[in-house]
């Protein structure tokens, strides 16, 4: 059967699509309810120094006002804390907590049990010239973690 280029890109967003879904049913079985791959982008992002919402705003490619629904979902879960900036107390800066760090260890957990059930499906040697296919092709993981607003056509390139 041959395949269109749509249908290829359809199937790599399909592939995605079912990791995370699958990620978060797990991560819901293990205590971390209603997390989404934008809560772990956010993570990330103020783990790396995305530590205001206006920064994690412009790492995640989304408007200030999502950044701050998805900084409220992390702190009342306890996976950030915040406080008030010392040099512009109309700040708040973020900090990820060891809840946080943990929810990520648990992740990356999840996401390699995953990666077994699939190798487990296709057979390891399938699933690794997948890996390697996808690799030749220069695809590798992204270096930005704007993934939510570049799906919606907001992130910056």
């Amino acid at each position: 059967m041959s395949r269109s280029g749509a249908d290829l890109a359809l199937l790599l967003l399909g592939g995605f699509r079912s990791l995370a879904d699958a990620a978060s049913v797990e991560l819901a079985e293990r205590g971390h309810e209603k997390i989404r791959p934008v809560h772990d982008f956010a993570i990330r992002s103020i783990d790396a120094g995305a530590d205001t919402a206006s920064d994690l705003a412009r790492h995640l490619g989304v408007s200030k006002q999502a950044a701050a629904k998805t900084i409220g979902f992390l702190e009342e879960r306890g996976y950030i804390t915040g406080e008030a900036d010392r040099r512009d107390p109309r700040r708040r800066r973020f900090t990820v907590t060891a809840e946080g760090h943990a929810l990520l260890a648990t992740g990356e957990q999840v996401f390699d049990e995953l990666r077994d059930r699939w190798a487990q499906r296709i057979g390891i040697k399938e699933l690794e010239r997948l890996e390697e296919a996808l690799a030749d092709l220069g695809i590798k993981a992204p270096s930005r973690l704007d993934t939510p607003g570049w799906l919606a056509g907001s992130s910056p390139d």
